[in-house]
């Protein structure tokens, strides 16, 4: 297992986007990273993971949160029984550094084989997940409503958005600009939503993994203020369009089964419900 250090978060996004494919399991995505990288580059390589064989990384890790380790296989590892004994061995060991003591999570892929070996270190499994996904082959409806890509000046009032959306959110434009300055947002952007009389209402962020792979919607979020009037379907919509233009082949976007909501906004905007994926937690002290 390593860290790759500042430099080395380049090579991982790149990485991680040549093992997105639409006829592989969902996982960490570069818009993950890049969503993650809103605390700065430092704090992203101090979260990051890698594990490698005759130098070539066959998994990427990263601790989403204080808890939560969220990790992606290369295509061909996915089965690879040498490699998930190591990542098994190393997320249930707090003393090696992957995650801390207490009650932990791994999110790994389906199908993956660590999925199948951590119930025998003590794991169990956790909440359920809903993938959801939209083929980009054909072309994505007009939103309906006005959206706009920002740029530096419209963070604030992106930010502020976000901080309406999510309870308890802290974003800042501070951490749009962190957000902005990372790897992975060379090919995302931000977009903003607005009803007729001009207010922002939603806000979505759209990440690329590259021409011909999924794209990632990784945040996505109505103001309070103005929810139950369609702005999410619609800023979901824009963001697949988005991703369209960009050359991605699909969107993809992953969230709590509990959340109804979430999960109904995103297929009214075309997105397909695909299995249920489960977490798997461990009470270790």
């Amino acid at each position: 297992m390593g860290r790759p250090g500042v430099d080395g978060l380049g090579d991982v996004v790149r990485v991680l986007g040549e093992w997105q494919h639409d006829t592989g399991p969902v996982q960490l995505h570069p818009g993950d990273v890049g969503w993650f990288w809103r605390f700065g580059a430092e704090r992203t390589a101090q979260a990051t993971r890698t594990w490698s064989r005759a130098g070539e990384v066959l998994a990427i890790g990263l601790l989403d949160g204080a808890d939560l380790l969220r990790v992606a296989f290369a295509p061909e590892a996915l089965r690879d029984e040498e490699l998930a004994r190591q990542v098994v061995e190393d997320a249930s060991a707090p003393e090696r550094g992957v995650l801390p003591e207490g009650r932990t999570y791994v999110e790994a892929p389906t199908g993956a084989l660590v999925r199948e070996l951590l119930p025998g270190h003590g794991w169990a499994v956790g909440e359920p997940w809903t993938p959801l996904r939209r083929d980009l082959g054909a072309p994505v409806p007009e939103a309906g409503v006005r959206v706009e890509a920002i740029g530096p000046e419209q963070a604030p009032e992106w930010a502020a958005v976000m901080r309406a959306s999510f309870d308890g959110s802290t974003f800042t434009e501070e951490r749009w600009q962190a957000m902005a300055a990372g790897t992975p947002y060379a090919d995302a952007r931000c977009l903003l939503a607005r009803n007729e009389q001009g207010e922002a209402v939603a806000v979505v962020t759209v990440w690329s993994a590259g021409e011909g792979r999924p794209g990632l919607i990784e945040p996505m979020g109505v103001h309070r203020a103005h929810r139950g009037n369609g702005y999410g379907r619609a800023v979901t919509a824009a963001g697949a369009r988005t991703l369209r233009d960009s050359g991605a082949s699909s969107v993809l976007v992953c969230c709590q089964s509990a959340n109804v909501g979430a999960v109904a906004t995103y297929r009214s905007a075309g997105l397909e419900r695909l299995p249920e994926r489960r977490d798997l937690y461990r009470d270790a002290s």
